[in-house]
């Protein structure tokens, strides 16, 4: 099997302190750092995602229901679209860019430097299977994780190295992957 891991927003808004911080979310940009330190050679791709919003529409809101509106996050030219300082980026080989004029949670409905979306360039590599780590477990990772399953990837979602928001949805989110039969390993932070 040829596998990729995917590295779901780890970005200073989605940490603590950040305009959605997630607690948890700084030690998880080290935790995966120190996993990628430890599984040199273990990975045929590592590539991220990233929040990166110009005009998402509705996805904003100064009223946000934390549901389908966000308080604003992640915006081009902003700081708190940088990746966390603690998350290793050298490993990264590609970064999709999502939700520029949308909502977007998966990394799958993100575009690469060169415009491809995720899955045809995992394809064009041989990967058959794919990891997900990342912030959050219920938002973002579930939703890369649930369209790497519809892809036909072999799914594994490392719990560890990710950060829920809230343990009642991060519980949904757990047990609606197990359910599409994603592979999980490992207790969310």
């Amino acid at each position: 099997m040829t596998t990729a891991l995917i590295v779901v927003d780890v970005q200073l808004d989605f940490c603590e302190g950040g305009s959605m911080g997630v607690e948890g979310g700084a030690a998880t940009a080290s935790a995966i750092s120190a996993f990628l330190g430890r599984s040199a050679g273990t990975y045929a791709h590592v590539v991220a995602s990233r929040d990166y919003h110009e005009d998402p529409g509705d996805h904003f809101s100064s009223t946000p229901d934390f549901v389908d509106t966000w308080p604003p996050h992640c915006r081009l030219g902003h700081p708190g679209a940088a990746f966390h300082p603690d998350l290793d980026v050298h490993r990264l080989e590609e970064v999709f860019s999502k939700g520029r004029f949308e909502a977007a949670y998966s990394a799958f409905e993100g575009h690469a430097s060169d415009g491809h979306h995720l899955t045809p360039w995992l394809r064009d590599r041989g990967v058959d299977a794919v990891e997900i780590v990342g912030i959050a477990t219920d938002h973002c990772v579930r939703a890369t994780a649930l369209d790497a399953v519809r892809a036909g990837f072999t799914t594994t979602v490392h719990l560890d190295l990710t950060a829920g928001v809230l343990p009642g949805t991060t519980a949904r989110a757990r047990a609606e992957m197990a359910g599409a039969g994603v592979t999980l390993t490992g207790t969310t932070r």
